[in-house]
C-alpha cells in the first residue's frame, strides 16, 4: 500500500465520521422537535438534514473559536458557559432557517440539553468508526 492509497482511507474514514455526526445531529433535532414544546421544525427530512449539516460545520468551525475566546469564562463557571456557546449556536441557526422555530428560552434549554446528549453518543459512534 502506498502513501496516497494510505491518504485516501484515512480521509474517508473522517468524512465517515463526520457523516456521522450530521446524522446525529439531523436525528437531535427530530428527537428535539418531539419532545420539546416550543421548538418546531416545518419540513421533513431534507429540513432535518440541512439543520444538520449546519449545526455540524459550526461544531467543527466556530465553536472552537467561540470556545478559546470565552475560555476566560468557561474556566470560572466550571464549563457552564460551554452550554452558552451551544444556546447560542443553536439560536444562530434558528436565526438562519426560517423552518426552525425556537419560541422561548426554555424550549432552547431542553433543545440544547437533548442535542448535546444526543451529539454526545454520536461523538461516542463515531469515534469508534474512528
Amino acid at each position: 500500500m502506498n502513501f496516497y492509497q494510505l491518504n485516501a482511507i484515512v480521509i474517508i474514514v473522517i468524512m465517515i465520521g463526520f457523516a456521522v455526526r450530521i446524522l446525529g445531529n439531523s436525528l437531535a433535532f427530530y428527537v428535539a422537535n418531539l419532545l420539546v414544546p416550543g421548538f418546531v421544525v416545518n419540513g421533513g427530512i431534507k429540513e432535518y438534514l440541512i439543520a444538520g449539516i449546519l449545526l455540524g460545520f459550526l461544531n467543527l468551525l466556530v465553536k472552537p473559536l467561540l470556545k478559546l475566546v470565552a475560555m476566560p469564562l468557561i474556566v470560572l463557571s466550571l464549563g457552564l458557559f460551554s452550554f452558552i456557546i451551544n444556546g447560542l449556536i443553536l439560536w444562530a441557526i434558528d436565526y438562519i432557517f426560517d423552518f426552525i422555530t425556537i419560541e422561548n428560552l426554555m424550549a432552547l434549554f431542553w433543545t440544547v440539553v437533548i442535542i448535546g446528549i444526543v451529539n454526545i453518543i454520536a461523538s461516542v459512534g463515531a469515534k469508534i468508526i474512528d
